[in-house]
């Protein structure tokens, strides 16, 4: 129990750190994401016309959620274990850039869920960007 414990206080990001995160989910979203989502997350991206499933408003995930922002879903959709065939693959496109369970987020569960740095680079980027 220990471990998890050590491992949960560890990968959790507070304070200056939640910034430096969100800034580089910025970087991440505009490189991997925005061609789909749009600049501003909206959801109107250059390739969305071409997509089976049109891409999500991913600045009222957390109005469209009870205004809780759904951690597990995101976090589990671009990581690949909640894949969405939309383009012919399952998300994410990037494969091994997103993988990897070396850190933790507090899930709106409360409890911890582990996951790659850049998905909580992500993840802190898209709960800057949410409107109401």
């Amino acid at each position: 129990m220990r471990p998890l414990i050590a491992l949960f206080a560890l990968g959790l990001t507070t304070g200056a750190a939640l910034a430096q995160d969100a800034a580089r989910g910025a970087e991440h979203y505009a490189q991997f994401c925005a061609t789909c989502h749009g600049l501003d997350g909206t959801g109107d991206g250059p390739m969305a016309p071409s997509l089976v499933i049109q891409p999500p408003d991913l600045t009222r995930l957390q109005a469209r959620n009870a205004d809780v922002f759904p951690v597990i879903r995101v976090v589990m959709r671009i990581d690949g274990r909640d894949p969405l065939v939309s383009h012919g693959s399952p998300m994410p496109v990037y494969g091994d850039f997103f993988e990897g369970l070396d850190r933790a987020v507090k899930a709106e569960t409360g409890q911890p869920i582990l996951t790659s740095e850049p998905v909580v680079d992500l993840l802190e980027y898209l709960r800057g960007i949410q409107t109401d």
